[in-house]
């Protein structure tokens, strides 16, 4: 399994907006046949920091996520600034 997590820092100013994309990109990237785990968190002590955990059964299924029609939305309706800045960490989930 493929883990994925991806740290936002969202404009404060626009964290309605935010709000409304990442629950349509929640919705249905939780729909995605290879995804297992789909989570936003919101920092308790900042408001405009959110964390997603994601969890997919392969790299092909990461792939998919990336190619799917609701993810080039996500990038479109979220490439004008609403991210203030972004960190990532994409690894093999191990079963030790």
């Amino acid at each position: 399994m493929i883990s994925l997590l991806v740290t936002l820092e969202i404009d404060p100013a626009r964290i309605e907006h935010f709000m409304v994309c990442i629950r349509a990109q929640a919705v249905a990237s939780r729909r995605e046949p290879g995804c297992r785990r789909w989570e936003v968190s919101r920092k308790l002590d900042q408001e405009n920091i959110f964390t997603l955990a994601e969890l997919y059964d392969d790299t092909a299924a990461l792939q998919a996520h990336f190619d799917s029609p609701h993810f080039k939305d996500w990038v479109k309706n979220t490439s004008d600034g609403l991210i203030l800045s972004k960190t990532s960490v994409r690894g093999q989930v191990l079963d030790i």
